[in-house]
């Protein structure tokens, strides 16, 4: 499955109730792949190729953790904790992602 792919399969697995309200933008610099960024307002998202000028949280990570990650066979934690994934900004926002998104 392509980069590109992953972000669809992941904006159609987004849970618009549970981003009621919200505001945020989360980036992803794909390592050996390219950037990019969801844009969560409100209940929608959107995804856009390339940088943020200001995300709430960037997450780091190769192709590889991102595809164990979307497909649930790896939890984000536990990618943190064992070095495959980096977060910058609010490292908190990133816990939300489980529940924005159905993962697996």
């Amino acid at each position: 499955m392509s980069v590109e792919q992953i972000f669809e399969k992941l904006e159609q697995s987004f849970n618009a109730e549970a981003a009621q309200g919200l505001d945020l933008v989360f980036q992803f610099d794909i390592e050996d792949d390219k950037t990019y960024h969801l844009v969560i307002n409100d209940g929608t998202c959107k995804l856009h190729e390339g940088a943020h000028d200001d995300p709430s949280v960037t997450l780091i990570m190769n192709s590889e953790t991102l595809e164990d990650v979307v497909s649930g066979e790896t939890d984000g934690m536990q990618a943190f904790m064992a070095g495959q994934l980096r977060a910058e900004g609010d490292m908190m926002l990133a816990t939300k992602l489980g529940d924005l998104f159905n993962m697996g």
